[in-house]
């Protein structure tokens, strides 16, 4: 991805990427808890906090710059999302957003919510 392409991500507010979060999960039978749960872990949000950034229409890179406290058993994500691998992503802005990306898809999936949190 280019960076005009990172620059229009890191504008959109996390708010408008969020529902699509959800959207995914729930089409596969899981739920919207299940989604908040992931971005807790990864962002070490509260429920509140995650939802006065929704409310606030966050832009994605305050809602990532900003986290509370990144996971550090994120290196833990690896795999491909959008044909790029998220362990091999140079820009650490994009590489957190990625991230979010791989663990909801993998929600999506059907994976244990245990192997989603990279709990050993």
């Amino acid at each position: 991805m280019n960076s005009k392409n990172n620059e229009r991500v890191y504008r959109m507010a996390f708010a408008s990427v969020y529902p699509l979060y959800i959207q995914k999960a729930e089409k596969k039978g899981r739920t919207r808890e299940e989604v908040d749960e992931v971005i807790r872990w990864l962002t070490g949000h509260s429920q509140a906090s995650l939802e006065q950034a929704i409310a606030d229409r966050t832009t994605m890179a305050d809602f990532f710059t900003h986290a509370p406290a990144l996971n550090p058993a994120r290196s833990l994500i690896t795999g491909v999302i959008c044909g790029v691998r998220v362990d091999e992503i140079e820009e650490p802005l994009m590489r957190e957003i990625r991230y979010l990306d791989k663990l909801i898809d993998e929600l999506a999936k059907g994976k244990k919510m245990e192997k989603v949190l990279r709990v050993s």
